[in-house]
């Protein structure tokens, strides 16, 4: 079982699965061209099936070595649930499982471990990012009463309800066509309308959203000063295993150079 450990733990180990993840990633891909199916269909269905199995074979023997501990690792049941989906049959009702194969892609989140100290920055920052959720539906819903009311006359498309003006809304704060698409038309109408639009504009796309990316990267830079204070200390350790050898290496030389007594 030692030897188990040590193979599934190895860089090399690793390295063969994230190259197979990334050769399933483009099999998956090729599934969708007619030509490359009609070509090399069978070969990309039986390599697809190949990778599975090993995959399985991964999480059985993670299982082995593991046991119940398995499931204290978050990215392990990842894995698991990944691996899972594209074991279940995907004909009738349940065909659409088989678009959820690609999800086997992700798996490179939990070997590549940058990629999972970013995971981890974003799931430390939902707390904080669900309280400017909160404060942006706020702002949302107190600008689309108001266009509602404002608006809804002369733009019934557009305002002429509280989710169709919250709708417009949204488009206006990504910035997707929102002068010459929405606001212009309308000022066309209401000409004092950018008093309305501009503070919507500055305090959503400008402000509100900021404050998403400044608190992802606040977490993300949590994230990676916890990952270098866990890297010091088990460099710490490994040092301190380093000195009690040589000390007990000093111990049997003087006693070799002593002599039997």
């Amino acid at each position: 079982m030692s030897a188990l450990k040590t193979l599934i733990e190895s860089r090399r180990f690793e390295m063969a699965i994230t190259a197979l993840i990334i050769i399933n990633a483009i099999t998956l891909g090729l599934e969708t061209s007619p030509a490359a199916m009609a070509s090399f269909g069978p070969v990309l269905i039986a390599l697809d099936r190949i990778i599975l199995s090993v995959f399985v074979l991964e999480l059985l023997a993670r299982f082995a070595v593991y046991r119940m501990d398995f499931f204290r690792d978050p990215w392990r049941i990842f894995d698991l649930l990944v691996v899972s989906i594209a074991l279940f049959p995907a004909t009738g009702n349940l065909s659409v499982l088989r678009a959820l194969r690609i999800l086997r892609v992700l798996r490179l989140v939990t070997v590549v471990p940058s990629l999972r100290r970013v995971v981890g920055g974003l799931v430390a920052a939902l707390p904080g990012m669900g309280s400017v959720v909160l404060l942006l539906t706020l702002v949302f819903y107190v600008f689309a009463v108001m266009a509602t009311k404002l608006f809804a006359a002369s733009f019934p498309d557009w305002f002429g309800t509280i989710g169709g003006s919250a709708y417009s809304l949204f488009q206006i704060m990504t910035l997707e066509s929102w002068s010459m698409g929405i606001v212009r038309p309308v000022m066309d109408v209401y000409p004092w309308a950018w008093v309305f639009f501009i503070p919507f504009i500055v305090t959503t796309s400008f402000a509100v959203l900021n404050l998403f990316i400044g608190i992802i990267v606040s977490a993300m830079q949590e994230e990676s000063e916890e990952a270098a204070v866990a890297e010091r200390g088990q460099m710490h350790r490994e040092q301190e295993l380093i000195l009690a050898e040589i000390r007990a290496l000093r111990e049997e030389v003087k006693a070799l150079r002593a002599g039997p007594p």
